[in-house]
């Protein structure tokens, strides 16, 4: 029986038992409430409801989302709680999401331990808490911050949920004997005004106006997805509506959404994420002292990536002017996270504190882990490789930040190929989340494996790909700009383009990322690949203007006009560029609209992802999705490239064929959605990984 009862002086203690995190199955619902109603006998005072191992409740078991619900649901057990006619204790260790905070809601009293967690994360899976949630937290809590709460997902520190009132008190003495003890409290105090459902929400005409704006100003930050926004539509009708009108509307959303394709969309790549980051054979090795060479942007971002999860690192410049620049501009980016207030300058202390700099190869001797982190060129990357090889202790790991280089010709100017392994870091390194792990022929499965786990360990979404250029994610670009560049040539313009792409979710279009990373790189990028390997055509625009020396951003113009960094509109030179260009290559104008605008973009990328898994170079279409997801802006809500290809079904399968049998057909590759296996189904336990 995964909830266990046992009676203590009185109090009736049920134990949520279900590893690793106590997940609500229909098993531990039904438990639940058996449990209410033997908290009614008379020897029994008070009930206090606490989870087993390190977690209390940490969400719903996402593998019932998708099937016909089994009684009791979760409403049901809630009313329960609420409804004791004795009072009922949460005693909160560790995560208390989604369902699990809607346990907590329903009891009248709430004890957290200090590592408590507490959230409602269900808008980061396309749904809305379903169980009173958002009609109970604004009765409890500040309705401003109830609607955060609920539109992000983001979860709360048990000093955060103390300050707010979400609980009652913070345990002081071990969790067990604490609850007991306020159990027996407040047993002889009267319920009023402890049942959030029977309360009512002080409200007002500014706060029904701050809703309104903190609405759209996520609605537009959520780029197409539903659920947030009417997350906060809920809390209104919280302060507006009586509980029962408000808590029928919420299970009606709930329900609508959690069938919906957005919802499905999320599963996937949640779970997919999950898969991505498991091991892959071998043993991981211990990682206690990190290197990064080179001091620019990106090691710099390494290094504070590195540094914040903890490890000392070891941070190498040429030179000592170098360095300094280095480490300024690392000192000036914790800075800029005090002021942000996004952490205290005791932390921001401490990660500095972490990282030492140093311009003599030496001082990586001792290192378990160096990642390389320098100019991209072949040269520059194998003369550091042969002095880290003099240097580095045998079981060193050398890893090289590349983002489209060849690992193996890189590993086999060592002396030791199985150490070598490539680690893709996406800028700005200490704030983006994706990880390419790129393993080489040699590679060692030991290595991988503790790329992996270090990948974890700083926070990151790892995914393993093979060797090709631009392996998984750049691979994939190359084929998503490929046709924008074309739609250029065949009659739409950047603009249309960017906002068409934008429209569909993603976080910019082609042309604006184009111009914010520089022109010129892609452009540096294309000279070195070999003839015949990319469409000229596509990129002539591009190329143009980098000889004009429009670059982008940095220089004024590139696709569009700027000033002080802001947007002033089209770059005029760019429709005259693009005139030559079409008469150049043969092309015709013609009016092209949103849909295809977007489908020859988003499809291309995918038919690209599909070619990849077969060649091997990911392992599944999950990992393609993770990438392009945590990589590249693509919305969240639509699951990634290949799961929006796959959920267009026999229309996705007839544009891959028509584009292949088009005038660029020859960059398409022959792939078939249904030739890959795309998990949509939900699986696993619960959505604690997803707050």
């Amino acid at each position: 029986m995964p909830i266990h009862q046992e009676i203590v002086g009185r109090i009736l203690l049920l134990r949520v038992d279900n590893p690793p995190v106590n997940a609500l199955s229909r098993v531990e619902r039904r438990g639940l409430i058996d449990g209410i109603v033997r908290g009614a006998d008379e020897d029994i005072d008070a009930v206090v409801i606490i989870g087993t191992g390190a977690s209390f409740i940490a969400g719903a078991d996402i593998r019932e989302f998708g099937q016909p619900p089994e009684p009791p649901h979760l409403p049901e057990v809630v009313e329960a709680i609420e409804a004791s006619t004795k009072p009922v204790v949460a005693a909160i260790a560790g995560q208390a999401l989604g369902g699990g905070l809607e346990v907590a809601l329903a009891c009248h009293y709430r004890l957290a331990s200090a590592d408590a967690r507490l959230g409602l994360p269900e808008t980061t899976l396309g749904l809305i808490p379903g169980a009173g949630g958002t009609q109970r937290l604004p009765r409890l809590v500040d309705p401003l911050v109830a609607a955060d709460m609920v539109a992000t997902g983001k979860p709360r520190n048990a000093t955060s949920a103390l300050q707010i009132g979400l609980i009652d008190w913070i345990a002081e003495r071990p969790l067990e004997i604490e609850a007991v003890e306020r159990a027996r409290d407040v047993a002889r105090q009267s319920l009023d005004g402890r049942r959030l459902s029977e309360g009512n929400v002080a409200t007002s005409t500014a706060i029904i106006e701050a809703l309104a704006h903190l609405k759209a100003d996520t609605v537009r930050k959520s780029r197409g997805a539903l659920a947030p926004g009417i997350a906060i539509d809920l809390i209104r009708l919280a302060l507006q509506s009586p509980y029962d009108a408000g808590v029928a509307e919420e299970r009606a959303r709930f329900l609508e959404l959690r069938s919906s394709p957005q919802a499905a969309a999320l599963r996937h790549i949640f779970f997919a994420e999950r898969e991505a980051a498991k091991g892959q054979g071998g043993a991981a090795r211990s990682v206690a002292r990190v290197g990064v060479i080179g001091a620019g942007t990106m090691g710099a971002g390494i290094a504070m990536s590195v540094a914040d999860a903890g490890f000392p690192v070891t941070l190498i410049e040429q030179n000592e002017a170098a360095l300094a620049a280095g480490l300024d501009r690392i000192a000036r980016a914790y800075g800029d996270g005090v002021a942000r207030k996004r952490l205290t300058s005791e932390v921001a202390a401490e990660r500095r504190a972490n990282i030492t700099g140093a311009t003599d190869y030496e001082a990586l001797a001792q290192a378990d882990l160096i990642i390389e982190a320098a100019f991209e060129t072949m040269e520059v990357k194998d003369s550091i490789f042969r002095r880290l090889d003099a240097v580095a202790r045998p079981e060193a790991i050398l890893a090289t930040n590349t983002s489209y280089l060849d690992i193996d010709a890189i590993a086999a100017v060592t002396d030791r190929p199985g150490q070598v392994v490539g680690l893709h870091y996406f800028s700005p390194a200490n704030v983006m989340k994706l990880l390419e792990i790129v393993h080489g022929r040699k590679t060692d499965p030991a290595v991988l494996a503790t790329a992996l786990a270090f990948a974890r360990r700083t926070g990151k979404i790892p995914v393993v790909a093979g060797v090709c250029h631009g392996f998984i994610g750049n691979r994939m670009l190359r084929a998503y700009n490929r046709e924008a560049g074309l739609l250029l040539l065949e009659g739409a313009t950047p603009s249309r383009v960017d906002k068409a792409l934008t429209d569909f979710g993603m976080a910019m279009g082609p042309f604006a990322v184009a111009d914010l990373s520089g022109i010129d790189i892609g452009h540096k990028g294309r000279m070195v690949m070999e003839p015949g390997s990319y469409e000229p055509a596509a990129f002539r625009v591009h190329d143009t203007l980098v000889s004009r020396g429009f670059h982008g951003r940095k220089t004024g113009a590139g696709f569009y006009l700027y000033c002080d960094g802001k947007v002033e509109g089209d770059n005029p030179e760019v429709a005259d560029i693009v005139a030559a260009a079409r008469e150049n290559f043969g092309v015709e104008a013609r009016n092209i609209d949103t849909h295809e605008i977007v489908e020859r973009c988003i499809f291309a990328a995918a038919a690209e992802g599909l070619q990849i898994v077969k060649e091997g170079i990911a392992a599944r279409p999950g990992d393609v999705d993770v990438v392009f997801v945590n990589g590249y802006g693509f919305p969240r809500h639509r699951g990634g490239p290949i799961f929006h290809l796959n959920q267009a079904g026999d229309v996705g399968v007839a544009a891959l064929r028509g584009y292949a049998q088009g005038p660029f057909g020859r960059w398409w590759p022959a792939a078939d959605p249904h030739d890959s296996n795309v998990e949509t189904h939900p699986r696993g336990q619960s959505t604690q990984d997803a707050a």
